[in-house]
C-alpha cells in the first residue's frame, strides 16, 4: 500500500475524548478516495458510492500526523473499488482500515461512465508518453 497524505491533528480535529473525531478521519478518507480516483481515471467528475465496514483499531491525539494510504483492488467498468489504511506516522500503529471504497466515474451528466482503464497508472508514466 502506497500512502499518499499526511494530515497534522489538529485542536478541531477532536472529540470530547481529546483523541481524533472518527469522522474527521472519515472524511479525510473519503477526500483521499476521491482525489486518488480522480488522478487514476482522469476527470474531475467521480463519486463515493459504497464504503464497506470501517475498522477503528487505535486512534490519534493533537499533534500526531497521520498518513493515508490507498491501494485499488479492482477495476470495474466505470468504477474503481479501493481499499484504505490510516496510520499514525509517529507511531505505525493503524488507526482504521476500510476493506472496500467504491468510486464511481460519471459523465457530464453525473451518469455512470466507463472509464476504459485495466491497470494503476503512475503520473511519472503519463509524462513520459
Amino acid at each position: 500500500m502506497r500512502f499518499h497524505s499526511r494530515k497534522w491533528v489538529k485542536p478541531g480535529d477532536l472529540n470530547a475524548n481529546k483523541t481524533l473525531f472518527g469522522g474527521k478521519v472519515l472524511a479525510w478518507v473519503d477526500e483521499e478516495a476521491a482525489l486518488y480516483t480522480i488522478i487514476q481515471l482522469e476527470n474531475k467528475k467521480v463519486v463515493t458510492k459504497y464504503m464497506s465496514e470501517i475498522n477503528f483499531m487505535s486512534s490519534a491525539k493533537e499533534g500526531d500526523i497521520v498518513e493515508i494510504g490507498i491501494e485499488v483492488i479492482k477495476f470495474g467498468v466505470s468504477s474503481l473499488t479501493l481499499n484504505c489504511e490510516v496510520r499514525n506516522k509517529m507511531t505505525r500503529e493503524t488507526i482504521l482500515t476500510v476493506d472496500n471504497i467504491i468510486m464511481v466515474n460519471l459523465d457530464e451528466n453525473g451518469k455512470p461512465k466507463p472509464h476504459g482503464k485495466t491497470k494503476i497508472e503512475y503520473v511519472r508514466d503519463r509524462l513520459a508518453k
